[in-house]
C-alpha cells in the first residue's frame, strides 16, 4: 500500500504540471473571477477537465483488472470552480472513458467518476465564499474517493476480487487524489492572490501618477499639460509609447513613432477616431487593428481610453506597445486596466480643472468663503488611508476610491449650484464613509429622514460643512469616540434639519462668537460661511441655532421654509447675487 501511495504521488505530479500551466490560461481566469463567462469558456472548460481526467487514468498504476489512478481529480475540480454543468460534463467526458476501457470495476469507476464531478459543482454552488478553499476540497475529494470504493463493493463482481482491490488502492487513492484536488485550489488560490497584487500595483501607480499630473492637468488638457501628463505616464510605465488627444488632433506623443505622430497633427489611427465616436475603450491586438496611416509605424499594440468631462467626450489616453522597449509587444491586461483606471481619474481632474476655471470667474471673497469649506488635509489623509488598505483591503480600497471621487467631483461640480437634499446627503455619506474608514468605530453614524424632503432644492454645502464639523471639533477630539445624529424633518410649512453630537462640546465663553466671521480657526469658519448663506439667500429666521454644553455635546440646526424651496425665480436671482 505504501509503495502505491508513493507511486501514484509521482505520477500525480503530471497532472500538477498541467494545473499550473493551465491556471495561466485566460480562460480559466475568466471563469475563477466570474468575469463575463461565455458558453464557449464553460465548454472549453468541461472538455479540459474531462482530458485531464482521462489523462489520470492513463498516469494510473494497473492493478488486479483495475487502474489506481486520479482520475478523479479533473472532474471534482471542474465542478469546485465552474459548478453543476460544468462538474458533470467533464466527469461524463472522464467516466464514459473509463467504462469503454473495461474491466470488472468499469461501471463502478465510470459511475463513481461522473458523481464526483457533479458533487463537486454542488458545492461551488451552495459554498458562499468567492472560491472555494483547499481544506474543503480536500475534505470533498476524500469523501468522494471513499464513496467510490463503497460503489465499486456494491456494484463490482465478483466482490471478493472487488474486497481485495479496495483494501489495496482505497487508501491510497484517498490521500493522492483528496490532495491533488487541494493542490489544484491552492492554485486557483494563487491566481486570485496575483489579481489582488496587480489591482493593488495598479491603485498605486494610477495614484502616484495622478499626485504628479495634477499639477499640470489643472490647467485642463492642452499641448502643454498633455505633454507633461505623457512623459509622467510613459516613464512611469513599460509601455512603448503614450499619446494624449482632444478630439481633432494629438496634444502630445511620446515614445517611439514620434517622428509621424506629431503634437498639433490630426488624428491618425481609425482605432482612435472609432472611441471618440463610440465614447467606448478600444483594445487593438495589431498594427491593422491601430489602423496608422503611416506605413511603417512600429506600434503593434494599444489601448484606447476616452476622456470625459461631464459626460462629454474631449479625448483620448492611448498607450501602445511595439519596438524594442520590450519583447512582448501585444498590450496586457495589466496595462488595459492601467489605462481605464488612468482615463477615470485623468477625466475626474479634467473635470476638477474646468471647476476651478468656473470658480476663478466669482469675486474673490465669495472663492475664499468657497474654498474654506473643502479641507485640502482631507484629501491627503484619504489618500493616506487608501494607500493603507490596497494591500491588506483591497476592496476597501476601490471602495474609498470610488467615494472620495464622488466626494470631490460633487463638491466641484456644484459650486454655486441648487441640489436636492438627497444629492446633499449623497456627498456627506461618501465623507462618512471614508471618515467611517479612517477612525473606525469611534465614529458612529444615526440618521433620521423623511423620505418626503429628498426631493426638494437646497444650496450645496449647506449641510455637510455642518457634519464636517461635528466630526473634526465634536467627535474625534474625544478619546472614545461617539455619535452623530442627522434629522431632516418635514413639518408641513418648512424643513427642519439638526446635527446633533454627543463630543466635548463647544466652551461657553466661545458660544456666543461663533456665527462672527473671522473667530476660530476650525468649526467657526464652516458655521460663519453655512450662517451668512443662509441669511442672505432666504431670510434670517433661516439662521443657525447653536446650543452645546461642554462634555455633553453640540447641537446645530436650521429651518427652511418650503416655499423657498420649490420656487424657479428665486433660484435664478439668489444664484445672480450670492454666487
Amino acid at each position: 500500500m505504501y509503495e502505491l501511495l508513493i507511486i501514484l504521488a509521482e505520477r500525480f505530479s503530471i497532472i500538477a504540471l498541467l494545473a499550473f500551466v493551465l491556471s495561466k490560461a485566460e480562460f480559466f481566469k475568466k471563469i475563477i473571477y466570474n468575469s463575463r463567462v461565455t458558453k464557449k469558456d464553460l465548454l472549453l472548460t468541461m472538455v479540459i477537465f474531462g482530458v485531464i481526467g482521462i489523462a489520470g487514468t492513463y498516469v494510473g498504476v494497473p492493478i488486479k483488472d483495475a487502474i489506481a489512478n486520479s482520475r478523479v481529480v479533473g472532474p471534482m475540480v471542474a465542478g469546485l470552480i465552474g459548478g453543476p454543468l460544468v462538474g458533470l460534463g467533464a466527469g461524463l467526458i472522464a467516466g464514459v472513458h473509463r467504462f469503454f476501457l473495461g474491466g470488472f470495476t468499469a461501471m463502478s469507476c465510470g459511475v463513481s467518476t461522473i458523481l464526483e464531478g457533479f458533487s463537486g459543482g454542488l458545492i461551488r454552488k451552495y459554498y458562499k465564499g468567492e472560491h472555494v478553499p483547499w481544506e474543503l476540497a480536500f475534505v470533498a475529494g476524500f469523501i468522494g474517493e471513499a464513496v467510490q470504493m463503497l460503489i465499486i463493493l456494491t456494484t463490482a463482481k465478483p466482490f471478493s476480487q472487488a474486497l481485495e482491490l479496495v483494501d489495496i488502492i482505497g487508501l491510497p487513492m484517498m490521500i493522492v487524489n483528496a490532495t491533488g484536488i487541494a493542490i489544484f485550489m491552492i492554485i486557483i488560490k494563487s491566481v486570485f492572490d496575483e489579481k489582488e497584487q496587480i489591482s493593488a500595483m495598479q491603485a498605486k501607480i494610477a495614484l502616484e501618477i495622478a499626485s504628479k499630473t495634477l499639477p499640470y492637468l489643472r490647467k485642463g488638457l492642452n499641448e502643454e499639460s498633455a505633454q507633461k501628463t505623457a512623459e509622467i505616464i510613459y516613464n512611469s510605465t513599460n509601455v512603448s509609447a503614450v499619446t494624449l488627444t482632444d478630439k481633432k488632433k494629438i496634444l502630445a506623443h511620446v515614445g517611439i513613432a514620434s517622428d509621424h505622430h506629431k503634437p498639433g497633427t490630426p488624428v491618425l489611427t481609425k482605432a482612435t477616431k472609432e472611441v471618440l465616436k463610440t465614447r467606448k475603450i478600444r483594445i487593438a491586438k495589431s498594427k491593422e487593428e491601430i489602423g496608422c496611416s503611416h506605413e511603417d509605424c512600429p506600434l503593434s499594440s494599444a489601448v484606447i481610453v476616452p476622456l470625459f468631462k461631464y459626460d462629454k467626450v474631449v479625448g483620448t489616453l492611448k498607450l501602445y506597445k511595439g519596438g524594442n522597449k520590450s519583447r512582448n509587444n501585444v498590450i496586457s491586461n495589466t496595462e488595459i486596466e492601467l489605462a481605464k483606471g488612468l482615463g477615470h481619474l485623468i477625466s475626474y481632474q479634467l473635470e476638477i480643472a474646468d471647476a476651478e476655471y468656473q470658480r476663478k470667474l466669482a469675486t474673490e471673497a465669495k472663492l475664499n468663503a468657497l474654498q474654506a469649506q473643502i479641507n485640502p488635509h482631507f484629501l491627503f489623509n484619504a489618500l493616506n488611508t487608501v494607500i493603507s488598505f490596497i494591500r491588506t483591503k483591497p476592496d476597501e480600497a476601490r471602495a474609498l476610491l470610488i467615494n472620495l471621487s464622488e466626494y470631490f467631483r460633487h463638491n466641484l461640480k456644484n459650486v454655486g449650484k441648487y441640489v436636492t437634499i438627497e444629492q446633499e446627503l449623497n456627498n456627506i455619506n461618501a465623507y462618512l464613509y471614508i471618515e467611517k474608514a479612517r477612525f473606525g468605530d469611534k465614529l458612529n453614524i444615526e440618521q433620521d429622514i423623511d423620505e418626503s424632503v429628498l426631493s426638494y432644492y437646497m444650496p450645496s454645502f449647506t449641510l455637510q460643512p455642518i457634519v464636517e464639523n461635528a466630526v473634526k471639533h465634536g467627535i474625534l477630539p474625544k478619546g472614545d469616540g461617539g455619535t452623530i445624529k442627522i434629522k431632516i424633518k418635514d413639518k408641513v410649512d418648512y424643513i427642519s434639519f439638526c446635527v446633533e453630537d454627543d463630543g466635548i462640546g463647544i466652551k461657553q465663553e466661545d458660544q456666543q462668537n461663533l456665527l462672527r466671521k473671522g473667530f476660530g480657526n476650525g468649526a467657526g469658519i464652516g458655521l460663519y460661511n453655512v450662517n451668512e448663506r443662509l441669511t442672505t439667500i432666504f431670510c434670517k429666521e433661516c439662521s443657525l441655532v447653536v446650543k452645546s454644553e461642554e462634555k455633553i455635546g453640540t447641537k446645530v440646526s436650521f429651518k427652511i421654509p418650503k416655499s423657498y424651496l420649490k420656487r424657479d425665480d428665486v433660484y435664478e436671482e439668489i444664484e445672480s447675487v450670492n454666487y
